[in-house]
């Protein structure tokens, strides 16, 4: 399942409001960086603020807001909070998860570890002595 969410940052500068947004698929970032990306560069960027104003600054100051989320990431956010670290963690745990059900399917047409929790603790455990030995 892909997370999607919306991000959007509410700001006044020169006494008028801004509230510029985008809609953006996590998973990818979270792929080939291990994180979230630069969100407030990439609101701006969308919304074609200039990264060198003022007005990108006054950007900057504000949190993002989180919302129309789609997929795992939705049980993170919270009155328009996202915890990051929390979600950045889940996403790579259902990562590794998939990875290794798809592991167990293979070689033991087992597909869902509801039935077979210790399967799935005892791939846990090889995946992480995997990483310590890497």
């Amino acid at each position: 399942m892909k997370n999607i969410v919306t991000a959007s940052i509410h700001f006044s500068f020169k006494g008028e409001k801004h509230q510029p947004s985008i809609t953006i698929e996590l998973d990818r970032y979270i792929k080939a960086t291990g994180s979230l990306p630069n969100l407030h560069q990439m609101i701006a960027n969308e919304n074609n603020f200039d990264l060198y104003s003022y007005e990108y600054e006054m950007m900057q100051a504000e949190p993002i807001r989180f919302s129309n989320a789609e997929g795992l990431i939705k049980d993170f956010i919270s009155e328009g909070e996202l915890d990051v670290d929390a979600f950045t963690l889940s996403w790579q745990e259902n990562k590794i998860l998939n990875e290794l059900l798809s592991v167990a399917e293979q070689h033991l047409n087992i597909n869902d570890f509801s039935q077979h929790d210790e399967l799935k603790q005892a791939l846990i455990a090889a995946y992480r002595l995997g990483q310590k030995s890497a």
